[in-house]
C-alpha cells in the first residue's frame, strides 16, 4: 500500500514537515515496510517560505525594515537565481506584535515593500510573495508607500499609510515610484479568496482577530471602499471584486494595482511544485490535514485541495487536524476525520503533546484500514 501525507502545518504548534514526520512514526508503527511518501504542504501564508526551502535550494537576504508599527527589525527573504521569494509575514506579520499591539487600524505593510524594493535593487526579475498571516488592513498602502507611492487627503496631507487613514485618502501620487511592472514580474501567493471589501471582504472576516472592534471594522471595510474608488480615479485596476483581492487585509487587490501582480492561489501553487497530482494519482490512501478545519478550509486551504485531487482521482482520503468542525467532513469528501482535541486532557496538553498525539493517530489509521479492507471483503 502506498499512503501520501500533504498537510499544512499546525499553527503554534508544527511545521507541515514535522506533521508529516510524526504521522509516519505512527504508521510504521508496526510495519517498517510501510510505502509512506511526505509531501509537507503550505497554502501561501506564514511558514511557506520554509516548504519552499524543502523542495528549492534557496539563498536567504537579511535586511532590517520596519515592523507593522514602524519599528526596525531584521527580516529574511530568500533568492534562487533571478527569483525572490518574500513571505509578508517576516515584516508585516501578526505574530510579531504582541496581543496589546495588534490594531489593524494602525498597523501597515510598509516594511513588505522594503523587502520588495530590496529584492529589486539585488537585480531580480520574478517575485513571488506570500501574503498570509498579516497584522494589517491597510490595502496594501504601505507596501505603496515604500515603493515610492504617496497618498494625500483633500487637505493635501501625507497620510501615514496604515488601515485608519484608507477612508481619507483623496488623491494617489506615482511621481516617485521606484517599480516598474514591465521589468519585474510579480506573482502574489494567497491562502484565502476573499475579495476586498462587504461582508465576505477583508475587513468584516479579519479584522477581529487583528485587534479591530466593531465600530473600527465598519470604519476599515469603508476605507476599502474609498481605496478601490480612488484608484479607479487615477486610472489603477478595478480591484473591488477581484477573487483574493482582500487577502492579508487587502494587500492581494493592492498587489494588483499597486505591482501589476496576478494572484495566485498557494495552496495550487505548492500542489505545483511537489507534483502532488501524480503523487495521489499513483498511491492508494491520502492523508492531509491541519491545525483547524473549519468554514475557512473551503476557501482555499491545504485540506480543500488535496480533497479535490483525490476526488478527481477517485482516492480514499483522511484528514488529521488538531481540531475540527466535523459538519465539514462531508463536504470535502474525507473518509474520517481524526482529531487531537479528542485524546488530548485539555487544550494546552494537544499543543504541548502534539506530536506524541500524532503517532498515535497514525498507528490508529493503520488498524482502521485493516478494518475497512475487511468490511469490504
Amino acid at each position: 500500500m502506498k499512503i501520501i501525507i500533504a498537510p499544512d502545518k499546525f499553527k503554534g504548534s508544527l511545521s507541515s514537515i514535522e506533521v508529516c514526520n510524526s504521522l509516519t512514526k505512527g504508521l510504521k508503527m508496526n510495519n517498517s515496510n510501510l510505502n509512506v511518501i511526505s509531501c509537507p504542504m503550505a497554502d501561501g501564508g506564514d511558514g511557506s517560505l520554509e516548504i519552499i526551502n524543502h523542495y528549492l535550494d534557496l539563498k536567504s537576504v537579511e535586511i532590517t525594515v520596519n515592523d507593522p508599527l514602524f519599528r526596525p527589525i531584521k527580516s529574511i527573504y530568500y533568492i534562487c537565481e533571478k527569483t525572490a521569494y518574500i513571505e509578508m509575514s517576516s515584516a508585516t506579520g501578526l505574530a510579531l506584535l504582541k496581543k496589546e499591539d495588534r490594531n489593524c487600524m494602525n498597523t501597515s505593510s510598509y516594511g513588505t515593500g522594503e523587502l520588495i524594493v530590496d529584492a529589486i535593487q539585488k537585480g531580480v526579475s520574478s517575485i513571488y510573495l506570500f501574503i498570509g498571516g498579516s497584522a494589517t488592513n491597510d490595502g496594501g498602502i504601505g507596501m505603496a508607500s515604500a515603493l515610492g507611492y504617496r497618498f494625500y487627503d483633500s487637505s493635501e496631507n501625507i497620510l501615514s499609510p496604515i488601515g485608519r487613514n484608507l477612508i481619507l485618502i483623496n488623491r494617489i501620487d506615482q511621481s516617485g515610484v521606484k517599480f516598474n511592472s514591465q521589468e519585474v514580474n510579480v506573482k502574489v501567493v494567497c491562502d484565502v479568496n476573499n475579495t476586498l471589501f462587504g461582508k465576505d471582504g477583508a475587513a468584516y472576516v479579519y479584522a477581529a482577530q487583528k485587534g479591530a472592534n466593531s465600530i473600527e471594522i465598519k470604519q476599515l471595510d469603508r476605507g476599502m471602499i474609498n481605496l478601490a474608488s480612488k484608484l479607479l480615479k487615477y486610472d489603477f485596476p478595478d480591484i473591488a471584486n477581484v477573487p483574493r483581492g482582500g487577502a492579508a487585509g487587502g494587500l492581494g487587490g493592492g498587489s494588483i494595482a499597486f505591482l501589476g501582480a496576478q494572484l495566485i492561489s498557494g495552496t495550487q501553487n505548492f500542489i505545483e511544485i511537489t507534483k502532488l497530482k501524480k503523487l495521489i494519482k499513483d498511491c492508494d490512501l491520502v492523508i492531509t490535514g491541519e491545525g483547524k478545519l473549519d468554514m475557512q478550509t473551503i476557501h482555499g486551504k491545504v485540506i480543500s485541495g488535496v480533497c479535490e485531487i483525490s476526488k478527481q482521482f477517485n482516492k480514499p482520503i483522511i484528514a488529521v487536524c488538531g481540531i475540527a468542525e466535523m459538519t465539514m467532513s462531508d463536504m470535502l469528501g474525507l473518509k474520517k476525520v481524526y482529531t487531537i482535541i479528542d485524546r488530548a486532557n485539555s487544550v494546552d496538553d494537544a499543543i504541548q503533546n502534539v506530536e506524541e498525539y500524532l503517532i498515535q493517530i497514525g498507528a490508529n489509521i493503520i488498524d482502521d484500514i485493516k478494518d475497512w479492507y475487511l468490511t469490504k471483503k
